[in-house]
């Protein structure tokens, strides 16, 4: 047990990283479950539009954090190095991928942002609330479409400053703006303080004025204090970034943007295949989404120490500790993810009531959050072997560990039991989600033969 368990010091450290990403993320998603369950009370439609749009944002948000997250595994490692030359020069490939990536992504949203939707109505709906649905989120989508270009800025901004050492920051920004998000859906959505009512559009606005109220906050804060952020030095004199690191970058960070492209775009998937048993699918597995991001935060904060003090770690030559602290913090997280799906468990036949929704779609939502409640432990065990290859730059092997194997084995799977069987839909879920145990298998071989233990700056 000696190697499973660490003690007081190795805690703190591991947590002093963790916890501000936990609280940061924690609340970020505890007013998004706010959000939620506002939308939710004006009513199904809305909330099931909502629900397909942020799954949509949702492939953007996460080909953003793939594209930064090649250079961030530079750039922990350069930390470690305590080459600030080196960091700002990641900052600013980040820069460039960011501008890429929205670009790209604002032109597919502005072309056929429609047609998406529409994907996820289902023809065993009836007209009205297919017409409906359509509607809100096409209005949801023209006004979220504003915030993606501060929430990029945010990425990029944020990112740096984890892989160097400072998460509070962000963890107040966060805060700030989840304060802000909060207040103006209250307003906005329902129409308090003399504002219109404005439902969906209340709620699309409200988050927009969040995330560039994050952004200033983030932005500001960093420039203004460059004794701790060296890096920042005349960052902005030049966009310039060294061929040899670009491609080095590239090498690495290609395989994690197809991948998160490939993933996002596959639970999208996966959810337009149980979206053909009808839009109270679509709301009630929203509902078991919107509690369980508010739980998962735990295990992707421990994921993302991971990949920030094992980087490190590599980037200083030592293997040894790296390889120890790896395995620690990955028992760890499974540890508290047992404990935490527990809890999970307990309160799902209370969550589901606060909707204002049919039985059937309440009932549907609480089946759904015990099977993700059941497979919290394993979806801490992949997370953390997935930033465990990441830390090493043995990004080829993730890409193939996380998105070809959602696409080659879950969807096919999904697919498959929604449209030809007569399954009922939460044991289609329960079955998409068992057939993951494969992943562990893979993930614990290729932990325990230490393929990812790797200095790649030197």
């Amino acid at each position: 047990m000696r190697k499973l368990i660490g003690d007081r010091a190795f805690y703190r450290k591991v947590l002093l990283v963790a916890v501000p990403i936990m609280i940061q993320n924690g609340i970020t998603n505890f007013v998004s479950l706010l959000d939620n369950i506002m939308v939710g009370q004006v009513g199904t439609e809305q909330m099931s539009s909502v629900a397909i749009v942020n799954q949509l944002l949702f492939v953007y948000n996460l080909c953003i954090f793939g594209g930064l997250s090649g250079a961030g595994i530079f750039g922990a490692q350069f930390y470690g190095q305590g080459n600030q030359k080196g960091i700002r020069e990641t900052f600013r490939f980040k820069i460039w991928i960011s501008v890429i990536v929205t670009a790209i992504g604002m032109m597919i949203f502005l072309l056929f942002g429609g047609e998406l939707i529409q994907l996820y109505l289902n023809e065993s709906n009836d007209a009205k609330s297919i017409e409906s649905a359509l509607f809100y989120g096409k209005q949801y989508l023209s006004i979220m479409l504003i915030g993606i270009i501060p929430f990029s800025i945010v990425q990029i901004y944020a990112s740096t400053l984890r892989e160097t050492g400072e998460t509070l920051l962000p963890m107040k920004a966060g805060i700030a703006a989840v304060c802000v998000n909060m207040m103006f859906n209250y307003v906005l959505i329902f129409g308090k303080f003399g504002a219109p009512a404005l439902g969906v559009a209340g709620a699309a606005i409200a988050t927009t004025i969040s995330r560039f109220a994050e952004c200033m906050i983030v932005v500001v804060w960093t420039h203004r204090h460059k004794e701790k952020n060296p890096y920042m030095e005349g960052v902005y004199r030049s966009l310039r970034v060294p061929i040899d690191l670009v491609k080095k970058i590239l090498l690495k960070g290609c395989p994690l943007l197809v991948n998160e492209a490939l993933w996002s775009a596959g639970m999208a998937m996966l959810l337009q295949c149980y979206s053909v048993r009808g839009l109270n699918v679509v709301a009630g597995m929203n509902i078991s989404n919107t509690i369980g991001n508010l739980f998962n935060v735990v295990f992707i904060a421990l994921g993302s120490s991971v990949s920030i003090v094992v980087g490190q770690l590599l980037g200083a030559n030592k293997m040894e500790e790296a390889k120890d602290t790896d395995t620690k913090l990955i028992f760890f997280s499974v540890m508290c993810c047992v404990g935490i799906g527990a809890v999970m468990a307990m309160i799902s036949p209370f969550f589901p009531q606060i909707y204002n929704t049919s039985d059937e779609v309440r009932l549907l939502a609480e089946r759904f959050i015990v099977v993700a409640a059941i497979f919290m432990p394993q979806q801490a065990f992949m997370h953390a072997t997935y930033f465990t290859l990441r830390s090493g730059g043995r990004t080829v092997i993730t890409f193939f560990f996380d998105s070809v194997f959602v696409w080659i084995i879950t969807i096919p799977l999904a697919y498959v039991l929604s449209r030809y069987t007569g399954l009922n839909i939460v044991l289609v879920y329960f079955c998409c989600q068992a057939i993951e145990i494969i992943k562990c298998i893979i993930g614990f071989v290729l932990v325990k033969k230490g393929v990812w233990l790797r200095n790649i700056v030197n």
